[in-house]
């Protein structure tokens, strides 16, 4: 674990030097950003609707009961925006796009195709690293912040529709609850999500030796290592920001 750490920090130097030097093709970024996150756009955001219909349903007959049915658009809003939101589209993401940038990588590694390009004196981390980075650190937040919107809108329906709570006074409670700074924050939480996705399967990928059994392996296991590193970084955020 620790050596994986150590070669994901190496990888992401690796990626940076390669962003500065001019090098990158925004064409490949734009390419990698619509496979990672455009394409994982409907699975997201019908995650996020799920998730904020059920946790309404879950606290809008116990609000109603104790006479808090006005602070239901508040909670829904900073449970959606602070954790369900970001966590929740980054697992998506990570279980879609993060297990196909590890087997693609893996594939290239077990054909030859890296060694091909360092025939070239191409980077391969840079050249295969960067694009995907940089793709995944601009459009998850995004995509997050599109689920964070379909999230509030699906808790007031359900509201309205169980306990009949007007939607003007659930969204009253979001404006009086919700502060920029949670957005923001959550913006940035999913833009380093995005970044861990995408360094730590390509990492594992390009770490594949072997045949099309290691390939499958490196995937699954770009799979668990990815959700670990986000929920340690979920971990680490929320105390910088939440702790005090």
């Amino acid at each position: 674990m620790i050596n994986f750490f150590g070669l994901c920090i190496q990888n992401l130097i690796k990626s940076l030097k390669y962003l500065f030097s001019g090098q990158l093709r925004w064409s490949s970024v734009v390419d990698k950003a619509a496979e990672i996150s455009y394409d994982s756009l409907p699975i997201s955001l019908i995650i996020a609707f799920i998730a904020a219909v059920v946790i309404t349903i879950q606290v809008a007959k116990q609000f109603l009961m104790s006479g808090a049915d006005t602070y239901i658009g508040g909670t829904i809003a900073i449970i959606m925006i602070r954790e369900i939101a970001p966590g929740f589209v980054a697992l998506a993401i990570g279980a879609r796009a993060g297990t196909a940038i590890s087997a693609e990588i893996a594939n290239m590694q077990v054909t030859s195709q890296v060694d091909a390009i360092k025939t070239s004196k191409v980077d391969p981390v840079g050249y295969y690293f960067t694009p995907r980075i940089v793709a995944s650190a601009i459009t998850i937040p995004l995509v997050v912040l599109l689920a964070e919107f379909i999230g509030i809108v699906g808790g007031m329906l359900v509201s309205q529709g169980t306990i009949h709570l007007h939607p003007a006074r659930y969204m009253n409670s979001v404006w009086l609850w919700l502060r920029t700074k949670d957005i923001y924050i959550s913006l940035f939480k999913a833009s380093v999500f995005g970044v861990l996705i995408s360094l730590v399967c390509a990492t594992q990928g390009y770490e594949t030796h072997g045949g099309a059994k290691e390939v499958g392996n490196s995937t699954t296991q770009a799979a668990i290592l990815s959700t670990v590193y986000m929920l340690i970084a979920d971990f680490v955020i929320n105390l910088i920001f939440y702790i005090n």
